[in-house]
Protein backbone atom coordinates (compact mmCIF):
# COMPACT_ATOMS: atom_id res chain seq x y z
CA UNK A 1 0.00 0.00 0.00
CA UNK A 2 0.65 3.52 -0.19
CA UNK A 3 0.31 4.01 3.61
CA UNK A 4 3.58 5.03 6.20
CA UNK A 5 5.92 2.10 5.88
CA UNK A 6 6.43 0.57 9.92
CA UNK A 7 8.67 1.89 12.04
CA UNK A 8 11.98 -0.65 13.00
CA UNK A 9 11.46 -2.48 15.58
CA UNK A 10 13.42 -1.40 18.76
CA UNK A 11 17.00 -2.94 19.39
CA UNK A 12 17.33 -5.77 21.80
CA UNK A 13 17.66 -5.44 25.28
CA UNK A 14 20.87 -5.12 27.01
CA UNK A 15 22.88 -2.94 25.72
CA UNK A 16 24.01 0.35 23.68
CA UNK A 17 22.35 0.69 20.43
CA UNK A 18 25.56 -0.08 18.13
CA UNK A 19 25.74 1.67 14.56
CA UNK A 20 24.97 -1.21 11.41
CA UNK A 21 28.53 -2.07 10.76
CA UNK A 22 30.05 -4.56 8.81
CA UNK A 23 33.10 -6.75 9.84
CA UNK A 24 33.42 -4.20 13.00
CA UNK A 25 34.96 -1.12 10.52
CA UNK A 26 32.32 1.29 12.14
CA UNK A 27 31.65 2.83 9.02
CA UNK A 28 27.76 2.74 7.67
CA UNK A 29 27.19 1.42 4.44
CA UNK A 30 24.22 1.79 2.43
CA UNK A 31 21.29 -0.44 3.17
CA UNK A 32 20.88 -3.27 0.99
CA UNK A 33 19.77 -6.71 1.52
CA UNK A 34 22.74 -8.41 2.27
CA UNK A 35 23.06 -6.16 5.11
CA UNK A 36 23.75 -7.94 8.87
CA UNK A 37 22.78 -6.73 11.96
CA UNK A 38 24.63 -6.23 14.47
CA UNK A 39 24.63 -9.20 17.18
CA UNK A 40 23.51 -8.40 21.05
CA UNK A 41 25.45 -11.16 23.30
CA UNK A 42 24.48 -11.58 26.81
CA UNK A 43 27.81 -10.41 27.89
CA UNK A 44 31.01 -7.78 26.83
CA UNK A 45 32.91 -10.34 24.69
CA UNK A 46 36.89 -9.44 23.55
CA UNK A 47 37.67 -8.20 20.57
CA UNK A 48 39.14 -10.31 17.66
CA UNK A 49 41.74 -7.57 15.74
CA UNK A 50 40.73 -9.13 12.22
CA UNK A 51 41.49 -6.94 9.28
CA UNK A 52 37.54 -6.38 7.69
CA UNK A 53 36.12 -6.37 4.64
CA UNK A 54 33.18 -4.26 3.72
CA UNK A 55 30.37 -5.21 2.13
CA UNK A 56 31.14 -3.24 -1.69
CA UNK A 57 34.35 -6.15 -0.88
CA UNK A 58 33.20 -9.39 -0.89
CA UNK A 59 31.30 -9.13 -4.05
CA UNK A 60 32.62 -11.71 -6.08
CA UNK A 61 35.10 -13.86 -3.26
CA UNK A 62 34.10 -16.85 -1.47
CA UNK A 63 32.78 -14.17 1.20
CA UNK A 64 29.70 -13.60 -1.00
CA UNK A 65 28.78 -17.06 -0.54
CA UNK A 66 29.02 -17.52 3.11
CA UNK A 67 26.05 -17.36 5.63
CA UNK A 68 27.59 -16.51 8.63
CA UNK A 69 23.75 -15.78 10.62
CA UNK A 70 22.79 -19.11 9.47
CA UNK A 71 25.26 -20.56 11.61
CA UNK A 72 24.80 -18.54 14.38
CA UNK A 73 20.90 -19.88 13.60
CA UNK A 74 22.54 -23.67 14.49
CA UNK A 75 24.40 -23.18 17.34
CA UNK A 76 24.11 -22.74 21.28
CA UNK A 77 26.73 -19.93 21.65
CA UNK A 78 25.85 -19.31 25.58
CA UNK A 79 28.63 -21.90 26.49
CA UNK A 80 30.90 -19.77 23.98
CA UNK A 81 30.16 -16.57 26.05
CA UNK A 82 30.69 -18.31 29.15
CA UNK A 83 34.19 -18.74 28.33
CA UNK A 84 35.58 -16.04 26.74
CA UNK A 85 33.22 -13.08 28.09
CA UNK A 86 36.27 -10.35 29.85
CA UNK A 87 36.69 -10.38 33.20
CA UNK A 88 34.87 -8.55 36.14
CA UNK A 89 31.61 -8.03 34.44
CA UNK A 90 28.07 -7.28 35.70
CA UNK A 91 25.41 -9.37 35.29
CA UNK A 92 23.48 -7.79 32.13
CA UNK A 93 21.21 -5.14 32.75
CA UNK A 94 17.73 -4.03 31.08
CA UNK A 95 17.80 -1.46 29.25
CA UNK A 96 14.53 -0.41 30.38
CA UNK A 97 15.18 -1.28 33.96
CA UNK A 98 18.14 1.19 33.64
CA UNK A 99 16.39 3.97 31.99
CA UNK A 100 14.32 4.01 35.17
CA UNK A 101 16.71 3.95 37.79
CA UNK A 102 18.25 7.02 35.64
CA UNK A 103 14.97 8.65 35.88
CA UNK A 104 15.25 8.02 39.60
CA UNK A 105 18.31 8.74 40.17
CA UNK A 106 19.30 12.24 42.25
CA UNK A 107 21.16 14.90 40.15
CA UNK A 108 24.33 14.86 40.57
CA UNK A 109 26.41 17.30 43.00
CA UNK A 110 28.01 20.21 41.58
CA UNK A 111 32.12 20.34 41.29
CA UNK A 112 34.24 23.06 40.96
CA UNK A 113 37.61 21.70 41.29
CA UNK A 114 39.27 19.68 38.28
CA UNK A 115 38.22 16.00 38.39
CA UNK A 116 41.61 14.64 38.98
CA UNK A 117 42.65 16.98 41.83
CA UNK A 118 39.22 16.27 43.41
CA UNK A 119 39.89 12.57 43.48
CA UNK A 120 43.41 13.40 45.28
CA UNK A 121 42.13 15.26 47.49
CA UNK A 122 39.33 12.71 48.76
CA UNK A 123 42.03 10.17 49.15
CA UNK A 124 43.65 12.41 51.45
CA UNK A 125 41.02 13.48 53.15
CA UNK A 126 40.13 9.10 53.73
CA UNK A 127 43.83 9.02 54.89
CA UNK A 128 43.61 10.92 58.07
CA UNK A 129 39.70 10.03 58.90
CA UNK A 130 39.18 13.17 60.80
CA UNK A 131 36.15 15.54 60.27
CA UNK A 132 37.05 18.35 57.85
CA UNK A 133 36.33 20.96 60.32
CA UNK A 134 38.37 19.49 62.66
CA UNK A 135 41.29 19.37 59.55
CA UNK A 136 40.50 23.26 59.67
CA UNK A 137 40.57 24.02 63.33
CA UNK A 138 43.97 22.20 63.94
CA UNK A 139 45.39 24.56 61.48
CA UNK A 140 44.04 27.59 63.06
CA UNK A 141 45.56 26.86 66.19
CA UNK A 142 48.83 25.29 64.93
CA UNK A 143 47.96 21.90 66.68
CA UNK A 144 50.63 19.63 65.95
CA UNK A 145 48.84 17.03 68.04
CA UNK A 146 46.13 16.66 65.59
CA UNK A 147 47.88 17.08 62.27
CA UNK A 148 50.95 14.50 61.38
CA UNK A 149 53.89 16.14 59.76
CA UNK A 150 52.98 13.68 56.57
CA UNK A 151 49.26 14.80 56.43
CA UNK A 152 50.57 18.38 56.06
CA UNK A 153 52.77 18.24 53.50
CA UNK A 154 50.04 15.77 51.44
CA UNK A 155 47.19 19.26 52.32
CA UNK A 156 50.00 21.64 51.32
CA UNK A 157 49.54 20.10 47.64
CA UNK A 158 45.64 21.35 48.28
CA UNK A 159 45.98 24.73 48.97
CA UNK A 160 43.20 26.19 46.78
CA UNK A 161 44.62 28.29 43.93
CA UNK A 162 43.41 31.72 43.00
CA UNK A 163 41.15 30.49 40.32
CA UNK A 164 39.32 28.00 42.44
CA UNK A 165 38.88 30.67 45.16
CA UNK A 166 36.87 32.86 42.52
CA UNK A 167 35.08 29.99 41.49
CA UNK A 168 33.74 29.81 45.22
CA UNK A 169 33.24 33.33 45.54
CA UNK A 170 31.34 33.57 42.68
CA UNK A 171 29.15 30.37 43.79
CA UNK A 172 28.36 31.54 47.42
CA UNK A 173 27.67 35.40 45.80
CA UNK A 174 24.86 33.80 43.55
CA UNK A 175 23.36 32.30 46.83
CA UNK A 176 23.85 28.90 46.54
CA UNK A 177 24.15 26.41 49.17
CA UNK A 178 27.26 25.14 49.79
CA UNK A 179 25.52 21.15 50.51
CA UNK A 180 24.91 20.68 46.57
CA UNK A 181 28.91 21.07 46.18
CA UNK A 182 30.68 17.61 46.43
CA UNK A 183 32.72 16.76 49.82
CA UNK A 184 35.68 18.15 48.48
CA UNK A 185 34.67 21.24 47.11
CA UNK A 186 32.67 21.88 50.62
CA UNK A 187 36.65 21.37 52.31
CA UNK A 188 38.14 23.15 49.73
CA UNK A 189 35.53 26.16 50.29
CA UNK A 190 36.19 26.26 54.20
CA UNK A 191 39.85 25.34 53.78
CA UNK A 192 40.78 28.25 51.75
CA UNK A 193 38.89 30.63 54.64
CA UNK A 194 41.60 30.04 56.91
CA UNK A 195 43.74 33.19 57.09
CA UNK A 196 47.41 32.86 55.92
CA UNK A 197 46.49 29.49 55.09
CA UNK A 198 50.16 29.01 53.61
CA UNK A 199 52.44 30.21 55.70
CA UNK A 200 50.43 28.66 58.33
CA UNK A 201 51.06 25.07 56.73
CA UNK A 202 54.70 25.95 56.15
CA UNK A 203 55.04 27.03 59.69
CA UNK A 204 53.19 23.65 61.07
CA UNK A 205 55.73 21.92 58.98
CA UNK A 206 58.70 23.78 60.43
CA UNK A 207 57.92 23.06 63.44
CA UNK A 208 57.31 19.61 63.48
CA UNK A 209 60.88 19.45 61.45
CA UNK A 210 62.87 21.88 63.96
CA UNK A 211 63.62 19.04 66.74
CA UNK A 212 65.12 16.32 63.55
CA UNK A 213 66.84 19.06 61.93
CA UNK A 214 69.14 20.02 64.64
CA UNK A 215 69.49 16.26 65.49
CA UNK A 216 71.16 15.94 61.94
CA UNK A 217 73.02 19.20 61.95
CA UNK A 218 74.68 18.93 65.68
CA UNK A 219 76.57 15.34 65.46
CA UNK A 220 78.29 16.36 62.01
CA UNK A 221 79.76 19.49 63.76
CA UNK A 222 80.73 18.07 66.98
CA UNK A 223 82.39 15.10 64.09
CA UNK A 224 84.58 18.19 62.48
CA UNK A 225 85.39 19.69 65.41
CA UNK A 226 86.65 15.99 67.41
CA UNK A 227 88.02 14.91 64.66
CA UNK A 228 90.10 18.09 63.69
CA UNK A 229 91.65 18.42 66.96
CA UNK A 230 92.49 15.06 67.08
CA UNK A 231 94.31 15.14 63.73
CA UNK A 232 96.14 18.50 65.02
CA UNK A 233 97.03 17.04 68.20
CA UNK A 234 98.61 13.59 67.73
CA UNK A 235 102.12 13.36 68.07
CA UNK A 236 102.41 10.07 66.88
CA UNK A 237 100.84 10.91 63.63
CA UNK A 238 103.56 13.77 63.25
CA UNK A 239 106.55 11.69 63.83
CA UNK A 240 105.60 8.87 61.13
CA UNK A 241 104.91 12.07 58.33
CA UNK A 242 108.26 13.17 59.51
CA UNK A 243 109.80 9.33 58.96
CA UNK A 244 107.71 9.60 55.46
CA UNK A 245 109.70 13.41 55.02
CA UNK A 246 113.18 11.81 55.79
CA UNK A 247 112.81 8.51 53.29
CA UNK A 248 111.38 10.45 50.56
CA UNK A 249 114.36 13.35 50.91
CA UNK A 250 116.68 10.50 50.79
CA UNK A 251 115.12 9.26 47.61
CA UNK A 252 114.53 12.51 46.02
CA UNK A 253 116.76 15.25 47.15
CA UNK A 254 120.09 14.12 44.87
CA UNK A 255 118.05 14.86 41.59
CA UNK A 256 115.24 16.65 43.08
CA UNK A 257 116.54 18.98 45.77
CA UNK A 258 115.37 18.04 49.31
CA UNK A 259 112.20 18.80 49.98
CA UNK A 260 110.21 20.62 53.32
CA UNK A 261 106.92 19.06 53.38
CA UNK A 262 104.47 17.18 50.81
CA UNK A 263 100.83 17.39 50.61
CA UNK A 264 98.76 15.07 52.23
CA UNK A 265 97.78 13.10 49.02
CA UNK A 266 101.45 11.87 48.91
CA UNK A 267 100.47 9.62 51.35
CA UNK A 268 98.52 7.72 48.41
CA UNK A 269 101.85 6.95 46.59
CA UNK A 270 103.32 4.98 49.54
CA UNK A 271 102.01 1.57 48.38
CA UNK A 272 102.49 2.04 44.83
CA UNK A 273 106.09 2.89 45.26
CA UNK A 274 107.57 -0.24 44.78
CA UNK A 275 111.36 -1.57 45.60
CA UNK A 276 113.93 -3.63 43.04
CA UNK A 277 112.47 -6.43 42.99
CA UNK A 278 108.75 -4.89 42.96
CA UNK A 279 108.12 -7.73 45.99
CA UNK A 280 107.98 -4.72 48.40
CA UNK A 281 106.57 -1.50 48.98
CA UNK A 282 107.46 1.78 50.55
CA UNK A 283 105.14 1.94 52.79
CA UNK A 284 105.95 -1.70 54.11
CA UNK A 285 109.64 -0.65 54.58
CA UNK A 286 108.32 1.96 56.88
CA UNK A 287 106.14 0.03 58.60
CA UNK A 288 109.24 -2.78 59.60
CA UNK A 289 111.58 0.90 60.37
CA UNK A 290 108.48 1.74 62.69
CA UNK A 291 108.33 -1.74 64.13
CA UNK A 292 111.84 -2.05 65.11
CA UNK A 293 113.07 1.25 65.67
CA UNK A 294 109.76 2.97 66.86
CA UNK A 295 107.45 0.72 68.19
CA UNK A 296 105.38 3.16 69.99
CA UNK A 297 104.36 4.66 66.87
CA UNK A 298 102.35 1.51 66.00
CA UNK A 299 98.95 2.20 67.34
CA UNK A 300 99.67 6.38 66.03
CA UNK A 301 95.54 5.26 64.67
CA UNK A 302 94.13 5.50 68.32
CA UNK A 303 95.09 9.28 68.00
CA UNK A 304 92.72 9.81 65.42
CA UNK A 305 89.12 9.70 66.27
CA UNK A 306 86.24 10.26 64.47
CA UNK A 307 87.56 10.27 61.06
CA UNK A 308 84.91 8.61 59.07
CA UNK A 309 82.27 10.84 60.68
CA UNK A 310 83.89 13.76 59.87
CA UNK A 311 84.52 12.51 56.05
CA UNK A 312 80.59 12.60 55.71
CA UNK A 313 80.03 15.92 57.17
CA UNK A 314 79.31 18.98 54.18
CA UNK A 315 79.72 22.43 55.51
CA UNK A 316 77.41 23.15 51.88
CA UNK A 317 74.65 20.99 53.11
CA UNK A 318 75.24 22.04 56.89
CA UNK A 319 74.51 26.24 55.31
CA UNK A 320 71.94 25.38 53.56
CA UNK A 321 70.25 23.55 56.19
CA UNK A 322 71.31 26.35 58.76
CA UNK A 323 69.75 29.18 56.35
CA UNK A 324 66.28 26.59 56.15
CA UNK A 325 65.83 26.80 59.42
CA UNK A 326 66.76 30.47 60.02
CA UNK A 327 64.08 31.07 57.30
CA UNK A 328 61.66 28.66 59.15
CA UNK A 329 62.04 30.80 62.59
CA UNK A 330 61.45 34.07 60.79
CA UNK A 331 58.45 32.82 59.23
CA UNK A 332 57.31 31.69 63.13
CA UNK A 333 58.32 34.72 64.63
CA UNK A 334 56.00 36.79 61.96
CA UNK A 335 53.08 33.96 62.39
CA UNK A 336 53.61 35.14 66.37
CA UNK A 337 53.29 39.04 65.15
CA UNK A 338 49.91 38.35 63.34
CA UNK A 339 48.30 35.94 65.97
CA UNK A 340 48.54 38.16 69.00
CA UNK A 341 50.35 36.15 71.56
CA UNK A 342 49.68 32.72 70.45
CA UNK A 343 50.65 30.44 73.57
CA UNK A 344 51.68 27.45 71.05
CA UNK A 345 53.96 29.57 68.86
CA UNK A 346 54.98 31.54 72.19
CA UNK A 347 56.53 28.62 73.52
CA UNK A 348 57.99 27.15 70.25
CA UNK A 349 60.09 30.15 70.20
CA UNK A 350 61.33 30.69 73.67
CA UNK A 351 62.45 27.10 73.99
CA UNK A 352 63.84 26.88 70.06
CA UNK A 353 65.25 30.18 69.24
CA UNK A 354 68.24 29.95 71.63
CA UNK A 355 69.11 26.50 70.02
CA UNK A 356 69.21 27.63 66.79
CA UNK A 357 71.61 30.57 67.62
CA UNK A 358 73.53 28.12 69.56
CA UNK A 359 73.87 25.73 66.59
CA UNK A 360 74.81 28.61 63.98
CA UNK A 361 77.52 29.42 66.61
CA UNK A 362 78.62 26.10 66.79
CA UNK A 363 78.58 25.91 62.84
CA UNK A 364 81.38 29.35 63.34
CA UNK A 365 83.30 26.65 65.63
CA UNK A 366 83.38 23.75 63.36
CA UNK A 367 84.76 25.80 60.48
CA UNK A 368 87.13 28.18 62.42
CA UNK A 369 88.74 24.37 63.73
CA UNK A 370 88.37 22.77 60.22
CA UNK A 371 89.95 25.50 58.71
CA UNK A 372 92.98 25.91 61.28
CA UNK A 373 93.80 21.87 60.99
CA UNK A 374 93.60 22.13 57.48
CA UNK A 375 96.59 24.84 56.93
CA UNK A 376 98.68 23.29 59.41
CA UNK A 377 99.03 20.22 56.97
CA UNK A 378 100.00 22.58 54.59
CA UNK A 379 96.59 22.20 52.53
CA UNK A 380 94.03 25.53 51.45
CA UNK A 381 90.72 25.14 53.10
CA UNK A 382 88.92 27.01 50.52
CA UNK A 383 89.80 24.20 47.98
CA UNK A 384 90.15 21.08 50.58
CA UNK A 385 86.41 19.53 51.78
CA UNK A 386 86.26 17.70 54.60
CA UNK A 387 85.39 14.04 52.69
CA UNK A 388 88.75 14.77 51.27
CA UNK A 389 91.32 16.36 53.94
CA UNK A 390 89.83 13.01 56.48
CA UNK A 391 89.89 10.63 53.82
CA UNK A 392 93.30 10.87 53.19
CA UNK A 393 93.85 9.78 56.79
CA UNK A 394 91.90 6.98 56.47
CA UNK A 395 92.78 5.26 53.42
CA UNK A 396 96.64 5.75 54.50
CA UNK A 397 95.24 3.59 57.92
CA UNK A 398 94.00 1.38 56.41
CA UNK A 399 97.05 0.95 54.07
CA UNK A 400 99.02 1.04 57.29
CA UNK A 401 97.07 -2.17 58.65
CA UNK A 402 97.65 -4.02 55.78
CA UNK A 403 101.24 -3.27 55.49
CA UNK A 404 101.34 -4.48 59.04
CA UNK A 405 99.36 -7.62 58.04
CA UNK A 406 101.53 -8.69 55.09
CA UNK A 407 104.41 -8.13 57.27
CA UNK A 408 103.52 -10.59 59.74
CA UNK A 409 102.34 -13.46 57.22
CA UNK A 410 105.73 -12.71 55.54
CA UNK A 411 107.43 -13.58 58.84
CA UNK A 412 105.16 -16.41 59.41
CA UNK A 413 106.40 -17.80 56.23
CA UNK A 414 109.64 -17.59 56.08
CA UNK A 415 109.87 -19.00 59.71
CA UNK A 416 111.88 -22.02 60.25
CA UNK A 417 109.26 -24.77 61.62
CA UNK A 418 111.31 -25.92 64.02
CA UNK A 419 111.02 -22.22 65.41
CA UNK A 420 107.65 -22.62 65.85
CA UNK A 421 107.72 -25.60 68.46
CA UNK A 422 110.90 -23.76 70.55
CA UNK A 423 109.32 -20.51 71.06
CA UNK A 424 106.07 -19.61 72.17
CA UNK A 425 104.21 -17.58 70.00
CA UNK A 426 104.24 -13.62 70.63
CA UNK A 427 101.50 -12.55 71.55
CA UNK A 428 99.15 -10.10 69.26
CA UNK A 429 99.77 -6.33 70.08
CA UNK A 430 97.42 -5.14 72.10
CA UNK A 431 94.65 -2.68 70.59
CA UNK A 432 95.08 0.44 72.37
CA UNK A 433 91.76 2.54 72.16
CA UNK A 434 92.28 4.85 74.95
CA UNK A 435 89.41 5.71 76.85
CA UNK A 436 87.16 8.39 76.84
CA UNK A 437 88.51 10.40 79.34
CA UNK A 438 91.60 9.87 78.83
CA UNK A 439 91.35 11.36 75.11
CA UNK A 440 89.82 14.63 76.47
CA UNK A 441 92.21 14.68 79.11
CA UNK A 442 94.99 14.38 76.22
CA UNK A 443 93.30 16.35 73.33
CA UNK A 444 93.51 18.98 76.04
CA UNK A 445 97.28 18.83 76.80
CA UNK A 446 98.88 18.62 73.42
CA UNK A 447 96.66 21.27 72.11
CA UNK A 448 98.86 24.51 72.84
CA UNK A 449 95.61 26.70 71.74
CA UNK A 450 92.42 24.95 71.23
CA UNK A 451 90.76 26.97 68.12
CA UNK A 452 87.62 27.55 69.87
CA UNK A 453 86.34 30.99 70.17
CA UNK A 454 86.83 32.72 74.10
CA UNK A 455 83.46 30.87 76.32
CA UNK A 456 83.75 27.36 74.52
CA UNK A 457 86.04 25.92 77.52
CA UNK A 458 84.85 22.30 78.18
CA UNK A 459 83.59 22.28 74.75
CA UNK A 460 85.79 18.96 74.16
CA UNK A 461 84.16 16.77 76.69
CA UNK A 462 81.06 17.78 75.60
CA UNK A 463 81.36 16.99 71.72
CA UNK A 464 83.45 13.36 72.79
CA UNK A 465 80.45 13.08 75.17
CA UNK A 466 77.67 13.26 72.91
CA UNK A 467 79.88 11.13 70.19
CA UNK A 468 80.54 8.23 72.00
CA UNK A 469 76.71 8.34 73.78
CA UNK A 470 73.64 8.65 71.39
CA UNK A 471 71.47 11.39 72.93
CA UNK A 472 69.33 11.60 69.64
CA UNK A 473 66.17 10.34 68.62
CA UNK A 474 64.92 10.74 65.80
CA UNK A 475 61.07 11.32 64.80
CA UNK A 476 59.94 7.97 63.41
CA UNK A 477 58.72 8.98 59.83
CA UNK A 478 60.27 8.25 56.21
CA UNK A 479 62.50 11.00 55.68
CA UNK A 480 66.05 10.42 54.58
CA UNK A 481 67.95 13.21 56.63
CA UNK A 482 67.48 10.49 59.55
CA UNK A 483 69.79 8.03 57.51
CA UNK A 484 72.61 10.23 57.55
CA UNK A 485 71.72 11.35 61.07
CA UNK A 486 71.91 7.55 62.42
CA UNK A 487 75.37 6.79 60.69
CA UNK A 488 76.65 9.65 62.91
CA UNK A 489 75.86 7.64 66.00
CA UNK A 490 77.44 3.98 64.69
CA UNK A 491 80.55 2.83 65.79
CA UNK A 492 84.08 4.32 64.84
CA UNK A 493 85.43 2.06 62.71
CA UNK A 494 89.26 3.53 62.53
CA UNK A 495 90.26 1.98 66.30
Amino acid sequence: SNGPRPLCPPPPSGGAVAQQTVGGSGLENPPTDKQKKPIQTKYRMPLFNWDALKLDQVEGTIFGELDDQHVLQELDMEAFEEQFKTKAQAPPVDLGTLKKKMARKTPSRVSIMEPNRAKNLAITLRKKCVATSDICSAIETYDQQALSLDFLELLERFIPTEFEMKLIQTYESEGRSLDELSEEDRFMARFGKIPRLSQRISTLTFMGNFTESIQNIQPQLDAIIAASMSVRSSMKLKKILEIILAFGNYMNSSRRGPAYGFHLQSLDLLPDTKSTDRRHTLLDFIVKIIREKYPDLQNFHTELQFLEKAALVSFDSILRNLKALERGMELTRSEFSAEEENPVLKTFLDTNAPLLDSLKAEEKTAQDTYELVVEYFGEDPTMTLPSEFFSIFIRFIKAYKQAEQDSKETEKRQRPACDDHSAPPKPEPQRCRQPQMDLIAELKRKQGSPPVREGKDGAIEDIITALKSAPFTARSAKRSSRLLCDSFFSDEVTS
